[in-house]
């Protein structure tokens, strides 16, 4: 059996087993749930697999991938009772989008301008995208794709990659550098010493200077929110480092000066770069 033929065949079997626990002798758990509800659950499923992402970890990639395509079985179950569509109907119009998306690949005309690069396809991309939104009965602006519950890091990211198709972007990324030393100036006048902080102006100005960091990011080829989920980690590790080591030698955090502090610091970060 192919593989493409043998994904038809479980991923059939799973939305039949989905239909089973939704059905009359099903689960009073999986009966009770509505699309609502199942936020959290995806949510949930979308950074375990981001999680396993991150770690190589294959295994765990294989089952947290599993799980996430439930969620999609589950939701789309829901709405099916409903009489809304049907989980064909969203295989459907991913597939229809994919193709119409690629023409390059699956559309190509000997006239057509050669497209060998991911940034030329990512421009196509957009191209097309802007097109279909105006061809669409309610009209949409070139951002208003960009879900709002997106975390802010990764919306600021879309933000400007949708701004740079056409063509509203800095030209380098030691513009955006300077850009952001100009957002640290307006911060640092915020706070300057003597004076009050105004909170709607710091706010306001922490804004802009992390919105620019995440263009700093994109130019950079680099993705927000997983380079500042890894930061967290890799700070996590290190402070629990520090932590247990502190504890080890029977002292306190709360009775250690800062200078004793960054030292236990500074040893945990050798620590873990010798691991």
């Amino acid at each position: 059996m192919s593989s493409s033929n043998r994904a038809a065949d479980e991923f059939t079997r799973l939305v039949e087993i989905m239909a089973t626990l939704r059905g009359p002798d099903g689960c009073p758990w999986d009966r009770e749930q509505s699309i609502d509800t199942l936020k959290p659950f995806v949510l949930e499923e979308t950074y375990e697999v981001l999680d396993a992402i991150d770690a190589h970890d294959h295994a765990a990639l294989c089952e947290e991938l599993g799980d996430f395509v439930f969620e999609a079985v589950f939701l789309a179950q829901l709405e099916s009772e409903a009489g809304h569509f049907t989980i064909a109907d969203s295989l459907q119009r991913v597939a229809d989008k994919l193709v119409r998306r690629h023409p390059h690949v699956f559309a190509r005309d000997a006239g057509d301008a050669p497209i060998d690069s991911a940034g030329q396809v990512r421009t196509r991309w957009e191209e097309i995208k802007a097109q279909e939104r105006g061809g669409a009965a309610k009209p949409r602006t070139l951002l208003s794709g960009i879900a709002p519950t997106l975390p802010a890091l990764l919306r600021a990211y879309h933000i400007g990659v949708r701004a740079a198709s056409v063509n509203f972007d800095w030209s380098r990324a030691a513009d955006v550098v300077d850009k952001i030393q100009e957002e640290v100036d307006e911060l640092r006048e915020v706070v300057a010493h003597g004076r009050p902080v105004d909170p709607a102006r710091a706010e306001e100005e922490m804004g802009d200077l992390l919105f620019s960091v995440a263009q700093l990011a994109r130019q950079l080829g680099i993705e927000p929110e997983t380079a500042l989920r890894k930061a967290n980690d890799k700070f996590t590790r290190r402070f629990t480092t520090m932590e247990r080591s502190i504890a080890d030698s029977g002292r306190a955090m709360t009775t250690m000066t800062l200078d004793a502090l960054e030292q236990e610091w500074q040893r945990a970060k050798s620590q873990q770069r010798a691991e």
